[in-house]
């Protein structure tokens, strides 16, 4: 039968307190038996589960240090008392595990691993928190107010990406039902040979969280890496969709391709078929006609990423959709913006996110770009290919951008005339520059003859309150602007 995954590293603590002479640590405490001491259990119980990684008691181990043993019915009984006040006792409840091992002679041992709690500080039931006990010097106190008051600076309600996906599983059904080589190779890494190194480092990456025997598989290396999304049914309708429509409006569709695979391991394989199905259009480099999409690919690549990390999973029956139609493309994601987020902010700040985890590692797989230079290139790259202005759209319980196909500046709208002028002013804001006629020209390719037509655009975007001078007093001639909250 496997060891459990945490006896080892219980087995090497012991072995550290008993040479080269016994001395208590604070992550660990050994007994020769269970005392009748109900209370002071339950204390040494909420000291371990206060403790940074939690802590282990070891019974069949006297004062001396010497190992005196377990049998059955001592194994049994303490398994259950602990247990009990485990639940009973304390708040919030806490889960015990429990193993027997044997010494280099043969003598065999009761180890209990208390796992530190998220929710801190752990307290005696029916008490206030300051019912609470911490390690300390290798015995377990009252914990003082500031301890309190460091416990609940250090406690966390578990994120949705560190939940668990699936049932206790083996390593193999691991492997079997996550594409680890994708994600390795994403890290530039080699995927570990080891079997206790391939365990470690799936935790360390936050995919699995081990508990006895096995591994469960947590959301976020379910939705990064499944080999099908299908397997995890709590993660089947969060697929990203892709349909295509006939003409502007969803009544005449063409198809729909819903995705099989974690977003991390089927982003590559997502852009390459927009990039099969988005519209062309033909230039010539070099004197040689090539096709290119109409839309720029490190736009798509940023918007789609971010629907990708920053949705609500808590919003169940709905995923990330991309929508294309034949003179736009449109991208969503359940989820409202932040309260504290703005849509004509997005560009150049730093995003908040609900899913941190999803979101640091999409950066380090290089899916998508720094924390708050998505939307500055996406709109640089729009700028680029003469295309209308971003739309930000929020709606009730969820967030879609969309990326418009090129359109000439006479048939844009008033309103898209002015967005268009606002997003350049933050793109020049943010490269330490500012917006003039000539510029705003530039970023629509316009003729000089067309300046009247920019300045009576700047114009518009003044009077309604997008963008200001960047000095009052200067002349008209040679005026340069920044956005109104500059």
């Amino acid at each position: 039968m496997a060891t459990k995954l945490w006896v080892s590293e219980a087995l090497q603590i012991l072995a550290e307190s008993l040479a080269p002479v016994p001395h208590e640590l604070n992550e660990l405490d050994w007994k020769a038996q269970l005392s009748d001491q109900k209370d002071r259990l339950a204390e040494h119980l909420m000291a371990f589960a206060n403790h940074p990684n939690g802590g282990y008691l070891v019974f069949g181990v006297n004062d001396d240090g010497q190992a005196t043993g377990v049998d059955q019915a001592q194994v049994a009984s303490i398994v259950g008392q602990l247990s009990n006040l485990g639940r009973d006792a304390i708040e919030p409840p806490l889960a015990l595990d429990h193993a027997v091992a044997e010494t280099a002679a043969g003598v065999p041992l009761l180890l209990i691993r208390v796992p530190e709690l998220p929710v801190k500080p752990a307290h005696r039931r029916g008490k206030s928190i300051e019912e609470a006990w911490v390690r300390s010097g290798g015995s377990t106190r009252k914990a003082s107010r500031q301890e309190i008051g460091a416990l609940l600076m250090n406690s966390s309600t578990p994120r949705w990406e560190d939940l668990r996906a699936s049932p206790l599983l083996s390593l193999p059904d691991v492997q079997q039902l996550l594409d680890l080589e994708a994600i390795a190779q994403l890290l530039q890494r080699p995927l570990p040979e080891d079997t206790d190194d391939l365990a470690r480092w799936l935790v360390q990456e936050g995919i699995t969280a081990v508990d006895g025997r096995g591994h469960y598989i947590t959301n976020f290396g379910a939705i990064a890496a499944a080999r099908k999304l299908d397997d995890f049914p709590s993660l089947e309708r969060k697929r990203i969709r892709v349909v295509r429509y006939r003409g502007t409006n969803k009544v005449d569709t063409i198809d729909e391709q819903p995705g099989q695979r974690g977003y991390a391991v089927a982003f590559e394989g997502l852009i390459g078929h927009l990039r099969r199905v988005l519209p062309h259009s033909e230039i010539i480099k070099q004197s040689l006609r090539t096709e290119a999409s109409v839309y720029p690919e490190i736009a798509l690549r940023e918007l789609i990423a971010n629907a990708l990390i920053h949705q609500d999973f808590g919003i169940t029956g709905a995923g990330p959709m991309v929508d294309i139609f034949d003179d736009r493309i449109t991208i969503t994601n359940p989820g409202a913006l932040l309260p504290s987020k703005r849509p004509d902010r997005l560009i150049g700040t730093t995003p908040e996110s609900r899913n941190e985890r999803l979101a640091s590692s999409f950066r380090r797989f290089r899916i998508c770009e720094e924390r708050g230079t998505g939307f500055q290139k996406v709109v640089q790259s729009i700028e680029l290919f003469g295309l209308p202005p971003l739309q930000i759209t929020p709606h009730e319980n969820a967030f879609s951008v969309t990326l418009s196909a090129p359109r000439k500046f006479a048939d844009m709208g008033s309103a898209e005339r002015i967005e268009a002028c606002y997003q350049h002013a933050v793109l020049q804001y943010l490269s330490s520059e500012t917006l003039t006629n000539t510029t705003l020209r530039e970023r629509f390719k316009l003729h000089e003859k067309q300046r009247n037509s920019i300045t009576n655009l700047i114009s518009d975007a003044v009077d309604a309150g997008r963008i200001k001078r960047k000095d009052a007093h200067s002349g008209n001639k040679f005026a340069e602007y920044i956005p109104y909250w500059a």
